[in-house]
C-alpha cells in the first residue's frame, strides 16, 4: 500500500511539473514551452492519481 502511495505522489508531482514546463509556466529547462511535455505530464499525472486511488482503496479494505 505504501509503495503505491509514494509512487502515486512522485508520479503526480512529476506530472504537474511537466505540465507547468510544457505550458511555459515554469521556465528554466529544455522542456519549457514544448507541448509534448504537457501531454506526457497529463498522462503521468493520471497514472499517479490512479496509483493514489488504488492505495486509498486498499487502505479502506484493510481497515474493515
Amino acid at each position: 500500500m505504501w509503495v503505491r502511495a509514494i509512487l502515486g505522489l512522485v508520479f503526480s508531482s512529476t506530472g504537474i511539473l511537466w505540465i507547468l514546463q510544457g505550458t511555459n509556466v515554469a521556465h528554466g529547462s529544455g522542456m519549457s514551452g514544448h507541448g509534448l511535455y504537457t501531454v506526457l505530464g497529463a498522462v503521468v499525472l493520471l497514472i499517479g492519481l490512479a496509483l493514489l486511488q488504488w492505495a486509498w482503496r486498499i487502505r479502506g479494505k484493510l481497515g474493515d
